[in-house]
């Protein structure tokens, strides 16, 4: 047997998506996904009018006043709100706030509405269910004992939670315009709830700018007192420092620098005129000669003197006694020039001791007199401000205004029936269409020859297409009556197929098989034995599978011997035969034996008798049971030339066929060819490969009479 590899059709790259395929898929499934379609859309249709309970919505337009007329210009204090986008938000916070939604919960008493304390509603059977299912399973939850005033705070935050998922606040856009939404089971309470959420809002405006008056009323009274006693006390400072001081000014103190300036001139003469003196004496004191003491003294009387010495008039003593009295003046005058000198120091030092105390005294008069000028100007200005604050009481306006009240909506904006009907049913779709591609990507059966032939790396020698029978002998009748059928076309494709599956030596003995039971081997051994026999060929048909004996189905073989009486020499073959009119081929059935069917197949005796038919017979078909069931096919195989091996179509697993085929590896038998039974044309038809295969093709009609 050869086992020749024929490729066909182009196979779509990895990556690609087959846009026709996928919606071929889909349509395909189109009754899955008309099911899913209902199903989803009765469910809708429950929830929209059995189960949702209808909602009300209402709505309060609030506006934000960013400019506001000011009796009093006291921004500092209490400024108005900007409109920038920073304000905005910061305002729908507010308005979603959990503070400002406790107040209306208290205001409304929603903690006795079931609606929004769901610990007052009765629990549905669902519920009831889910929290002894939760029980059950997770145990009794840990329960924490609360206080009264804890417990309260417990169902208080619970309700608010509960409002804040049922309110909503949106800005219009590039506006000022706030809407607060109240949605809730009835329509009054819905409207009262968006009313009083709006009103709390502006209260709570006012209020936090009273608040802020009375806070800065107070504090700025405060202040003031507190500024007044500090500018006494720097009055009093100045008024004690001028009391415990000299008489300070500016205009003293110049003087006094006037003063020091001429004492120091005076200084400097003194200290000139002593010099002078004491040059003199010193240069006196040192002159030893007559010459150098006159040179000295430059005294007319002196000279006089000596003159008189000189003539010899007067003595020596009374010219020495004049010039130390020359001497003695100038010692006096050296004397008076000093002590006037030190004097003068002394004044000046006086002098600047004086300046420096009293600049001190005028530095911190002026800082006293500025510090008593800053309390006065601090003083008045927050006597002003408390002034102009307290006059603001009880006439502070809100930031916000209502624009419209919220009307009682007369219908409910849930449940949108419609809507939920049209996403039920684009739901369902949706589901169908996933359900129909996960059981497309789940397929692991073959539907087109290409498949398996890539899948296996074995030639499809034919394909068989389901014949219109109900039962197994109708579809020998079919093939009987309708020679030009396409069902008797394609086992005519097969039969040459199987002739020219090597020209040299054609096969005789052709073996036929498949992985399982009911896959159509059967049909294809009668029908492609009975195709022979058209040939004018002599044909033997043995049915193989003498363990499920199914030849009995097709034809009339009550009593009659078979393939174990030929083999055991009971009857000759020419007398076990049978003859079918439908099928003219000669048939050999199997018959009940407690011997193994594989030890019969591996004897000797069958061996002689195939050695023996195939001298009387042109072609010998042998029906045999499936592979992965039991090894009988295995041990027949090794007698024939030819083994094709049958193929369910869409229905055998390509597990089944690879574990089947690798079971045949194992005994080095050579599968000659691969057979696609009962190909359903419309089923060819809604996987899309009807235009790729001709026998299921819609040209295919001009030439086939079904």
């Amino acid at each position: 047997m050869t086992n020749t590899t024929i490729h066909t059709g182009v196979q779509p790259e990895a990556d690609e998506i087959d846009l026709r395929l996928i919606l071929s898929t889909i349509w395909r499934g189109k009754w899955i996904i008309t099911l899913c379609f209902s199903f989803c859309v009765i469910l809708g249709g429950y929830y929209a009018y059995k189960i949702a309970v209808p909602t009300y919505s209402a709505s309060t337009i609030v506006i934000l006043e960013s400019r506001q007329e000011q009796v009093l210009d006291l921004e500092s204090v209490i400024g108005g709100l900007s409109g920038d986008t920073s304000v905005i938000n910061s305002e729908v916070e507010v308005l979603r706030s959990r503070n400002l939604m406790k107040q209306v919960v208290l205001a409304l008493d929603l903690t006795n509405d079931p609606e929004f304390n769901t610990e007052l509603r009765t629990p549905s059977g669902f519920q009831s269910f889910t929290s002894q299912l939760r029980t059950t399973l997770l145990g009794n939850p840990t329960t924490i004992e609360l206080t009264p005033e804890e417990e309260e705070d417990r169902i208080i935050n619970n309700t608010v939670s509960a409002l804040l998922e049922a309110t909503s606040v949106n800005n219009v856009r590039q506006s000022l315009v706030f809407r607060i939404s109240a949605t809730t089971e009835h329509a009054a309470k819905s409207a009262l709830i968006a009313n009083t959420i709006a009103q709390r809002y502006i209260l709570n405006q006012l209020e936090v700018k009273q608040d802020a008056t009375e806070q800065a009323v107070r504090w700025l009274t405060e202040r003031v007192t507190e500024l007044r006693v500090e500018l006494e006390n720097a009055e009093a400072a100045v008024t004690d420092f001028n009391a415990n001081t000299e008489l300070v000014s500016s205009e003293a103190l110049q003087a006094l620098e006037r003063q020091v300036k001429e004492t120091r001139d005076r200084i400097s003469g003194a200290l000139e005129t002593k010099s002078t003196i004491e040059t003199r004496l010193l240069a006196l004191r040192n002159a030893l000669t007559p010459e150098a003491q006159l040179e000295v003294a430059n005294s007319p009387q002196l000279n006089r003197t000596y003159q008189l010495l000189q003539n010899g008039t007067i003595d020596q003593d009374i010219y020495r006694s004049q010039f130390d009295a020359i001497v003695s003046r100038v010692e006096m005058d050296f004397t008076r020039a000093t002590t006037q000198l030190e004097l003068l120091q002394t004044s000046e030092h006086e002098l600047v001791i004086q300046i420096e105390r009293q600049n001190g005294d005028l530095i911190t008069l002026r800082q006293l007199t500025r510090e008593a000028d800053a309390s006065g100007l601090l003083y008045e200005l927050f006597q002003s401000r408390l002034n102009e604050t307290a006059a603001l009481r009880g006439i502070q306006q809100a930031d916000s205004r209502i624009l419209s009240d919220s009307v009682r909506p007369s219908n409910p904006i849930a449940p949108r029936k419609s809507l939920i009907l049209a996403l039920s049913g684009i739901l369902g779709v949706l589901l169908g269409a996933v359900i129909v591609l996960v059981r497309e990507l789940g397929q692991n059966t073959f539907r087109t020859i290409s498949e398996l032939q890539k899948a296996t790396g074995r030639t499809v020698m034919g394909q068989i297409p389901l014949l219109p029978a109900s039962k197994r002998r109708d579809a020998i009748d079919y093939l009987a009556k309708r020679p030009t059928s396409a069902a008797a076309e394609a086992v005519r494709n097969l039969r040459t197929s199987v002739m020219l599956s090597n020209i040299d030596n054609p096969p005789q003995v052709v073996v036929v098989t498949s992985s399982l039971p009911g896959e159509g081997k059967t049909t294809v051994s009668l029908a492609f034995a009975q195709n022979l026999v058209g040939l004018g060929k002599k044909v033997l048909l043995i049915e193989g599978d003498i363990r499920r004996r199914i030849f009995g189905q097709y034809l009339d073989n009550k009593d009659a011997l078979g393939l174990l009486a030929v083999l055991e020499g009971k009857a000759t073959l020419e007398e076990c035969v049978l003859e079918d009119p439908r099928i003219q081929a000669d048939i050999l059935i199997g018959e009940e034996t407690k011997v193994n069917a594989t030890d019969i197949f591996s004897s000797q005796k069958f061996k002689d008798f195939l050695e023996e038919a195939r001298k009387v017979y042109d072609y010998i078909i042998i029906d045999t049971p499936p592979v992965l069931v039991v090894p009988d096919a295995r041990v027949i195989g090794q007698a024939g030339d030819a083994l094709l091996f049958v193929v369910k179509w869409d229905q055998t697993s390509k597990v089944q066929v690879d574990e089947a085929l690798r079971m045949l590896d194992t005994v080095n038998l050579d599968v000659t060819g691969l057979v696609m039974s009962q190909v359903n044309a419309k089923g060819m038809k809604r996987y899309g490969y009807a235009g790729q295969y001709g026998a299921y093709g819609s040209y295919g009609d001009k030439y086939y009479h079904n």
